[in-house]
């Protein structure tokens, strides 16, 4: 018989698979002796069962049934009772936190009855015809399909009849108006009345919950979170403690660090008087964590305890949400809190310095998308000049945009291209796809645990919580600060989520610390000197090795100031733009060999030029170099253009300009209808004489010139878009000339290896053959991916990819994060057919799937020597290519297989192999 139901002491944190993360750690304190008020899981299995069938398992009802007798006799209250009556929260709980994405209906069990049970059993009528209107409006809206906005307005007419602002001026008598309005607003809406059967209730709040799996603000945050869709959610039943009992009670969220710094100490909102949902949802502005101390003396102490517990289980920072109940605390959720990338840094280097964690587990909790964040700039304190707001600052990080005071023109204008503010008074979940599209968040209400800090943190947003002087007004598309100035929608703000201030207008920027520190080797003793701790550690326990993507020398200097480790793909082509763009158009356009040499002879000297300056910047390091790649026309002026001029010469009865005309037929000879599939790579090499001549001379050159000089040049020339072991013969025999005039010209020993791009499917099948003349393989992920699936990438990514993910065929762009059952089946083939036919193959990848968390994970396990990314994400990719190692080290050691390849030896001097994990 499958288990669909667990008793919170039946589970345990390892089993967040099957309790979800909620349940998962409610278990945990449980075992651990803290004050958590029973209940029991319904687990994930049972809700994907649910989600497959539309029908719940039937051993699940029961199991629920059963699980609730034993909860009711522990308790001394039955479900329905009509004096003191057990309630119930119903609560999704998730493998991966989706803070606010799912439904959740609390005070289940209450119905006409049973309010005055509770009413009597408490003592405080308003108390539980408030408990009661919070259940018909939950329910309504989560189970059975009503417009939330209905039950919203109802209350705000409500509190305008009564003249108040705030729902607790209420009294029992408005509610009891207001609990008969709401159902009548069920039963309009939906034909059904509200339900009075407690566990008709109940079993129908559990389905709805598995149901919000499938909601669109879930779908939104699992693409945005890159969490997958077929993992399900848990339900956590659980009863019910009171935070609205009156000014001995209340509710608040703490964590065990700052979530937004890292800095060590309590931090967290408190509300007195209030319930659980009213701290996230911000709808009163909560109080410092830190007045618990003056309001109840003795709960605060005792949540200290609880959250140094909490933080010595699970050695690090921990987010706690907890209700006191007439003085007594009960800890309601733990979970590892949500940071912003500074604080994620700081706490993994704090807990290695408190001797709880390792260096190495340190590295696994933080990555190089975090340390991409760290490295934006921020505003320029001294052009800042007085704040037009301030509030709390939830999550750090500076943003110039555009005011959009709802979701959808947030949505509208992030689409136009436009860089936005999403201004609210606070935010709710259905803002996230508004979220998601701004670069900053800025809402009236709320502190570092509502709704908008939480997942701004998570996504990486700056946000601004709390600006208490703004009056922000989304009908009038507008807000007006404390002073009476007015900012409308459309109009430019500057948010700086470190300091917790709002700027009217675009700040100047300036370089982040962690950037000034990657350029100048300086650091300090803040952020940057917490990073530049991280990457040496990185640099000792990574295997694969880090390379940039880099063309000009002042590229290649910034790269090995980053950390690269040699250049995995020179381009070539960028050498031929600019001024020099009429020599290769001379090359094109001559009628003879002979004018074509002079045109080539004429590239010679620029191109030793610019390889001299890399391979001085690289000195000692390899520097992978690809011989000429795009098509002929990508170096000729637009041929729509030329043909207009043209013929406009013409029609004005000019002869047209002599050149332009020679370039127009030009442009009409070598017109490709797929040029990407043309005449391009080693087909150029192949078909137009003396081109793959002029490179290699250019190079050798540059090398001999180099050693002469006393340096260490290690040039490599890479032949790019191979489909054939014979198309790379013919090139390398070319190559291998080259190279041997200019030694007999230089009687320098100039070596340079020979390998090859693989971004072909043919050429990863038939690996093995093109091996044996390959000094080694780098894989083009870029274009592979394109002819793997017969992508055109611009195309797509414009075209039809935002259905594909929204419909979830896609789970992220195969361009962004490397597709490891198809493409990665090829590069896996290749490696291992690559590597029988030549031993010792090395192997890396130069496209900017080298830059990438995930694929730079699949490139550790499938045995690549290196990556190679652009500059700027260098320093990333190093603490990644760390945490690659790290991971499948953990997983070898847990009985899994990471599908490591053996390696070739890096030709670098310092290559890492081999070192400890």
């Amino acid at each position: 018989m499958v288990t669909y139901v667990y008793d919170f002491t039946e589970g345990s944190r390892e089993r967040a698979g099957l309790l979800g993360g909620k349940g998962a750690n409610l278990a945990e304190m449980t075992r651990l002796g803290l004050p958590v008020p029973p209940g029991f899981t319904v687990t994930t299995e049972a809700c994907r069962a649910f989600l497959a069938t539309g029908e719940p398992p039937r051993e699940m009802s029961r199991q629920v049934e059963r699980h609730l007798m034993r909860l009711e006799r522990s308790t001394g209250r039955g479900l329905g009772q009509a004096d003191d009556p057990l309630l119930l929260s119903v609560r999704s709980g998730a493998r991966y936190s989706m803070p606010g994405m799912m439904d959740t209906v609390l005070d289940v069990g209450l119905n006409d009855t049973t309010v005055r049970g509770l009413a009597k059993h408490s003592g405080r009528e308003r108390f539980a015809w408030d408990s009661y209107r919070r259940l018909v409006q939950m329910y309504g809206s989560t189970v059975m399909g009503v417009d939330g906005a209905l039950f919203e307005e109802a209350l705000t007419r409500a509190k305008r009849e009564r003249g108040v602002t705030e729902d607790l001026r209420l009294d029992a008598h408005d509610l009891v108006r207001l609990v008969a309005e709401f159902q009548e607003i069920v039963l309009r809406e939906t034909g059904r009345p509200f339900p009075q059967d407690p566990a008709e209730q109940l079993a129908q709040a559990v389905l709805a919950v598995f149901r919000s799996w499938r909601g669109e603000r879930a779908r939104v945050y699992r693409r945005r979170e890159r969490i997958p869709d077929d993992l399900g959610t848990a339900v956590n039943v659980q009863v019910m403690v009171y935070g609205n009992l009156g000014p001995d009670s209340g509710t608040g969220v703490a964590f065990t660090r700052d979530p937004a710094t890292g800095r060590p100490g309590v931090y967290g909102d408190y509300l007195p008087d209030a319930q659980g949902e009213d701290v996230v949802a911000g709808v009163r502005d909560a109080l410092p964590l830190q007045r618990l101390r003056e309001l109840d003396p003795a709960s605060y102490d005792q949540l200290l305890v609880y959250l140094g517990t909490l933080e010595d289980h699970y050695r690090d920072l921990c987010d706690v949400e907890f209700t006191i109940e007439r003085g007594r605390l009960w800890m309601l959720q733990t979970r590892v809190g949500k940071r912003t990338p500074q604080a994620a840094f700081h706490i993994a280097a704090a807990l290695v310095d408190e001797g709880r964690i390792s260096w190495p587990e340190a590295l696994v909790r933080v990555g190089g998308g975090q340390l991409a964040h760290l490295m934006f700039p921020g505003f320029d304190a001294d052009a800042a000049g007085r704040p037009l707001a301030r509030g709390v600052p939830a999550s750090p990080g500076a943003a110039v945009g555009v005011v959009a005071f709802d979701t959808a023109e947030a949505v509208r204008r992030a689409g136009a291209g436009q860089r936005v503010v999403l201004v609210r008074p606070e935010t709710t979940p259905d803002d996230l796809p508004g979220m998601i599209a701004a670069s900053a968040v800025l809402t009236s209400r709320g502190g570092k645990t509502s709704h908008a800090a939480v997942v701004a943190r998570g996504m990486g947003k700056v946000c601004v919580c709390g600006a208490e002087d703004l009056r922000v007004d989304p009908a009038g598309r507008r807000f007006t600060t404390g002073d009476g100035r007015v900012v409308r929608e459309g109009e430019t703000l500057s948010v700086d989520g470190s300091a917790g201030t709002v700027h009217l207008g675009a700040l100047p920027l300036v370089p982040s610390p962690v950037m000034r520190y990657l350029e100048t080797g300086e650091h300090g003793r803040g952020t940057a000197a917490v990073v530049a701790r991280f990457l040496e550690r990185a640099d000792a326990l990574g295997r694969l090795e880090v390379r940039a993507n880099a063309d000009t020398p002042e590229d290649a200097a910034r790269a090995r100031r980053f950390g690269a480790r040699g250049i995995g793909l020179c381009r070539t082509e960028h050498m031929f733009l600019g001024e020099r763009r009429h020599l290769v158009e001379d090359m094109i356009l001559a009628a003879s060999d002979e004018e074509r040499q002079r045109a080539l002879d004429a590239l010679l000297p620029l191109q030793r030029a610019d390889f001299t300056a890399i391979l001085a910047a690289m000195d000692g390091l390899p520097v992978t170099i690809r011989l000429l790649d795009p098509p002929l026309h990508e170096f000729l002026p637009d041929r729509t253009e030329l043909a207009v001029r043209v013929a406009r010469a013409e029609a004005a009865g000019r002869a047209p300009d002599a050149r332009e005309a020679r370039l127009l037929a030009a442009v009409e000879r070598i017109h490709e209808t797929n040029p990407m599939l043309g005449l391009r790579g080693v087909r150029l090499a192949l078909v137009v004489p003396g081109l793959v001549a002029l490179q290699v001379r250019a190079i050798g050159e540059a090398v001999a010139g180099r050693v002469r000089a006393g340096g260490n040049p290690r040039a490599e020339i890479m032949v790019p878009l191979v489909a054939t072991r014979e198309e790379l013969s013919v090139v390398r025999e070319q190559v291998e000339a080259a190279l041997a005039a200019v030694r007999a010209e230089t009687g320098v020993p100039v070596d340079c290896p020979v390998g090859t791009m693989i971004e072909l499917p043919r050429a990863a099948l038939t690996a093995g053959e093109i091996a044996r003349d390959a000094a080694f393989f780098s894989f083009g992920t870029n274009d592979l991916t394109q002819t793997a699936w017969g992508f055109s990438r611009d195309d797509a990514e414009a075209s039809f990819f935002a259905p594909y993910l929204d419909q979830g065929i896609l789970r992220v762009s195969p361009f962004e994060t490397l597709d490891e059952s198809g493409v990665g089946r090829l590069v896996r083939t290749a490696v291992a057919e690559g590597r029988a036919a030549r031993p010792g193959l090395e192997t890396g990848v130069c496209g900017e799937h080298g830059g990438d968390p995930e694929s730079i994970r699949f490139f550790h396990d499938a045995g690549l020597d290196y990556v190679s990314c652009s500059p700027f994400r260098v320093p990333g990719a190093r603490l990644e290519a760390a945490r690659a190692a790290l991971l499948s080290a953990r997983e070898a050691a847990s009985g899994g297989t990471s599908g490591v390849a053996t390696g070739a030896v890096s030709r670098g001097a310092d290559d890492g192999a081999g070192r400890g994990e």
